[in-house]
């Protein structure tokens, strides 16, 4: 891991931000999903009674394996984690394996969020996206959050059409009532000779 400063100014803003945003009960779902995709049991480190997400999942290795269950053939291979490249690599596998399972880029998180430690929220954020998608594609064993939602396109004849034009929407307020001798609010004013 990388030493980092602990920043002034502006980076001191931004990590009590990321921080502010941090949900341990969003963390602890993702990784209990994990957990019941992989079948492998307890895979995460316990550190005085608290499970280290970044310690568990910087190799990437069950990260890749958690998209190997959800789409088989997603990822040809895992590389074994000795080296941080290594380990970097596996993380990129499993960004591009979500991009290829139908993720938006704006729902992943970058590599060094994960391997530095930078923002475990998004790496929490990208699981929760990824139990979300899986939901959608089919997948039918446990299930992360609520299913996305999916289009409802709506045809409408000409006829409809025309006729949609004489409502007035309730946005726009009401027409009833109104006549052209106008209302005054306020004092009026005079002109004086």
């Amino acid at each position: 891991m990388a030493n980092r400063p602990r920043g002034y100014g502006l980076t001191a803003a931004l990590q009590r931000k990321r921080a502010e945003k941090y949900d341990y009960d969003d963390e602890q779902d993702a990784l209990a999903w994990m957990e019941a995709v992989l079948d492998e049991g307890e895979i995460f480190i316990n550190v005085h009674g608290m499970r280290k997400t970044q310690d568990a999942l910087r190799d990437g290795v069950y990260l890749c394996k958690l998209m190997i269950a959800l789409c088989p053939g997603i990822i040809k291979r895992i590389n074994v984690p000795d080296s941080p490249f290594k380990c970097m690599e596996n993380v990129d596998l499993f960004l591009k394996a979500c991009r290829k399972y139908g993720l938006k880029s704006g729902d992943l998180f970058q590599t060094s969020d994960l391997y530095d430690g930078v923002n475990t929220t998004a790496v929490i954020n990208t699981i929760h996206a990824v139990g979300r998608k899986a939901q959608s594609n089919g997948y039918d064993g446990p299930i992360l959050g609520p299913k996305e939602s999916t289009q409802n396109p709506r045809q409408f004849s000409a006829e409809q059409l025309r006729e949609a034009e004489k409502i007035i929407g309730l946005q726009m307020g009401s027409n009833k009532g109104a006549n052209q001798s106008g209302l005054n609010f306020g004092k009026t004013r005079s002109i004086l000779d």
